[in-house]
This record gives structure tokens, C-alpha cells and sequence, in this order.
């Protein structure tokens, strides 16, 4: 079982385990021997987003990387879809330094490989045995070399690195163009800010931007795909002057919309208006949408009317990837705004590529937003997070475990329960569809009670 990474790499309080300087730079250690062992190009790519740790962050993890014989390559200020495509081009692994949509205070790693896609469960598990190895004093290098300032400051990227990403993603716009469309862009204040303006401007988009000036903590603050509804309502008061508005998360793997109206459009939505797209074109193989359990019952209803099945893996874009590869699907994503295109050669969620392929099927379509997906018919659907003091098993804890299989009983094929753990917090996410909301709301309270009554802080 691992005890470092989570769903989405490492994460946690900048400053504190496992995100202190001696622990960061056992990572860059331990991955560094690791690429010693496999590769004979011994060159890493590190990106990192806004916050005022991941300067620090990054330089702690160069020097492990140093250390072991590896040197690393900054790329500066980029998005983590962007670092993802980079580690395809020579390097031997790419690093992101990010805590995508968690507040200031955290920050985080995640690792990918030289194919651009995510280290699996059995390879981060292999990680942390070295790295507790070298935290535990059983191999070298010192972890002395780890001190650094958590005052250093920002350290320029290759200008080349974001050049290349941009005009791969520019490339990616297939004959169809983007210049009659207007879009409102919240950049959360991320990653995202200094790189939309360059892939919009490339495609000919004309776009206005918001919550792109970064201070280093205002990152996510009231912006971001936490709060799409800053962004759409700002796009219904400005009176139809934008087609639609883009919400990117900190690290701009993933992207929520909204339409003309204000409504906020999120990740079931876009796999529903690009699966039609794609199955229109012969590039949904098999007919057939990875989403996750978090997805809702109307995504699946209105697939199954364009005979479009959907299969469902974990919460978790690498795991929505998984099954994609396992099955030859080339769509999947999350409710959240994760969306992978296999498609194209895209190894991860990118908010950035989404935004260009939602606005590619309105623009080849001619239809607005709101009418591409109209036909969604959104069950009631409500998550309600737990705050808990050890994540066990569910099963294990009879007053839990049967007020959830009371519920599955009540709702069984009018609704759905999913209870787990989330991968990067000590909480317990409730999440509950019903038909009606009053059922919804009173079988989520009556579980996230037990919940809390037995293994709340």
C-alpha cells in the first residue's frame, strides 16, 4: 500500500512531510537512481505552477536528482499536460510541481514517465521504498545537500519547452477555425496564465483573460475550476458578448465551461458533445466512453440514446487512462473537467486541448454551447466531504457499512451511492443520486453522519 503518492502524485502542506526539503529531495534521489538504471539519457524536464513554494519545491528536487547523477531541465511556470508531452521528447522522466486545485499552502509532485504518461501504482510503490530507504539513513546521498531556501525565488524556463507545446496543440486544430468564437478565461491565477495566451493567440481565438496575475498565493482564491460559476457569471452579464467561458484548474489539467446563458457545463457534458462529435467522425473506437463512478446516471442515459456505451473505472484520470488502454477506448475523463483524448497522441487530462475541441465541435457544428448538450438530463447528484482521522476500510465498521447498504437497497436502479476516500486528503467523499432530491439530500446526511460518528476527527 502506498504511503506517499495518492491519486494524482504527492501532496500536502508545503514545508511539512512529506512536501519538507529533506523529503523532496530523497524524491528526486530515489527517482534519479531509479533513471540511472533504465536510461541512458539522463536529462529530466521540471515544471512547476504559481505558488510560492514550488520554487523551492523544485530546487530541493534538482539537487536529489543531481545527486544521483541526473540533471533536470527547467520549463518554468507550465502546466502539467504540457510537462507530460515534454518527457516525450528526450527526456528520461518529467516532474510537475503543483497542487492543481488545492489552496496556496499545499503544493505537491507528480512524476511521468519518458512516454508522458503517469507513473502506475506498482512503480510509485517501488518509489517509496526508496525513498523511505534514503530518508531512513539505509543509502546515500546525504540528505544534509537537501537544505534550500523557501524564500528562492523564481527560476526562468526554456522559452523553447512552452514554444513546442504550443505548437503542438495549435497543430491539433484539424482544418477548423476558431477565430469567430468569443470566450471568457479564467486562468485560477495557475499555471495556466502564462500559457493560454499563448495557445489562444496561436489558434487565432479570440479570448479576454481573467485571474492571470499569480502573486505566488492567490492561486485558486476564489477563481479556478473550484469556483466556475465566477467565471459564468460573468459571461451571462456581459449580454452575449462571448460564446462561452473556460475555467481552468491550478495546473490546468482539466477545464469546466460555461454557455452564453451562465450555466456552468462540466466534464460529463463535454464527453457526451465530443463523443457525439467523435462517433460522427469514425474516432470513437468501439463505441465506447471511460468515465468514473463520480460520473452521472444522465451521461450514461444519454450515450446509451446515441449508441454510445460508457464503462466506468475509478475516480482518477490515470485510471480512466488504464482502462482506456485496456479497452481501446479514445475518450474518457471525469465529471471534474479531466478529459483524454487517445484520439490524438494526448497521454493525460490537458484543460488547454479541451478547450480547443469543445470549441472545435461548436465551431464545425454551428450550434452554441447549451445546444450541444441540452439533451442531458442531470440527475440530482450531491458530494458531501468528511473530515476523517484514518482511512479503513468502510466494511470494516458495521454502523458505516449498513446504513450504505441500506441505501443501495433503496435506490437500486433509481440512483446511485459512491463512499470512498479521497486520494489527496483525509476525507470521506459521499457522493448520492436519486431521482428526487429529497432523497438525495437525506440518504447523503444520514451516511456522512455515520461516517462521522464513527471515524471523524
Amino acid at each position: 500500500m502506498r504511503m506517499l503518492f495518492g491519486t494524482d502524485g504527492i501532496r500536502g502542506v508545503a514545508g511539512d512531510p512529506p512536501l519538507d526539503a529533506a523529503t523532496v529531495f530523497a524524491v528526486g534521489a530515489a527517482l534519479g537512481q531509479q533513471l540511472k538504471a533504465q536510461h541512458a539519457k539522463l536529462q529530466v524536464v521540471i515544471g512547476q505552477d504559481t505558488r510560492e513554494s514550488s520554487w523551492w519545491i523544485a530546487e530541493s528536487l534538482t539537487r536529489g536528482l543531481d545527486s544521483a547523477g541526473v540533471t533536470a531541465q527547467s520549463a518554468g511556470v507550465i502546466t502539467t499536460p504540457a510537462v507530460a508531452f515534454l518527457a516525450r521528447g528526450g527526456f528520461a522522466a518529467g516532474v510537475v510541481i503543483s497542487a492543481s486545485h488545492n489552496p496556496w499552502m499545499d503544493n505537491g509532485i507528480k512524476i511521468f514517465g519518458h512516454d508522458g504518461y503517469k507513473l502506475s501504482d506498482e512503480l510509485e510503490e517501488k518509489l517509496e521504498g526508496d525513498i523511505f530507504a534514503l530518508l531512513h539513513g539505509q543509502s546515500a546521498p546525504p540528505l544534509a545537500a537537501a537544505q534550500v531556501s523557501e524564500k528562492s525565488g523564481p527560476v526562468e524556463g526554456d522559452p523553447r519547452l512552452l514554444r513546442d507545446y504550443v505548437a503542438w496543440l495549435a497543430s491539433k486544430i484539424e482544418g477548423t477555425s476558431l477565430r469567430g468564437l468569443r470566450a471568457l478565461v479564467d486562468c485560477a491565477n495557475g499555471a495556466a496564465s502564462p500559457v493560454a495566451h499563448e495557445v489562444f493567440r496561436a489558434c487565432g481565438l479570440h479570448a479576454e483573460f481573467s485571474c492571470d496575475s499569480p502573486t505566488g498565493r492567490n492561486i485558486n482564491e476564489n477563481c479556478g475550476a473550484m469556483h466556475p460559476k465566477y467565471v459564468a457569471e460573468h459571461v451571462a452579464g456581459r449580454g452575449g458578448e462571448f460564446d462561452l467561458g473556460i475555467t481552468f484548474d491550478g495546473d490546468a489539467d482539466r477545464a469546466l465551461f460555461s454557455d452564453r446563458q451562465g450555466r456552468v457545463v462540466n466534464g460529463d457534458a463535454v464527453l457526451l458533445l465530443a463523443a457525439r462529435d467523435m462517433k460522427q467522425r469514425g474516432r470513437l473506437r468501439g463505441d465506447t466512453v471511460v468515465a468514473t463512478t463520480m460520473s452521472n446516471m444522465g451521461l450514461e442515459v444519454a450515450l446509451a440514446r446515441s449508441g454510445i456505451r460508457m464503462l466506468r473505472a475509478p475516480v482518477g484520470d490515470k485510471y480512466v487512462l488504464e482502462e482506456m488502454k485496456k479497452t481501446g477506448a479514445t475518450l474518457g475523463g471525469e465529471q471534474s473537467g479531466h478529459i483524454i483524448f487517445r484520439d490524438i497522441d494526448a497521454t493525460t487530462g490537458d484543460g488547454l486541448l479541451t478547450s480547443l475541441r469543445v470549441m472545435e465541435v461548436m465551431a464545425r457544428s454551428g450550434q452554441p454551447l447549451h445546444e450541444l448538450v441540452a439533451d442531458l438530463k442531470v440527475y440530482p447528484q450531491t458530494i458531501k466531504n468528511v473530515r476523517v482521522k484514518e482511512k479503513k476500510p468502510f466494511a470494516d465498521f458495521p454502523a458505516v457499512a449498513g446504513v450504505i447498504d441500506a441505501a443501495e437497497k433503496e435506490l437500486q436502479g433509481s440512483g446511485r451511492v459512491v463512499v470512498r476516500y479521497s486520494g489527496t486528503e483525509a476525507l470521506a467523499r459521499v457522493m448520492v443520486e436519486a431521482e428526487s432530491e429529497d432523497t438525495m439530500r437525506r440518504i447523503t446526511d444520514q451516511i456522512a453522519s455515520a461516517i462521522e460518528r464513527t471515524l471523524g476527527i
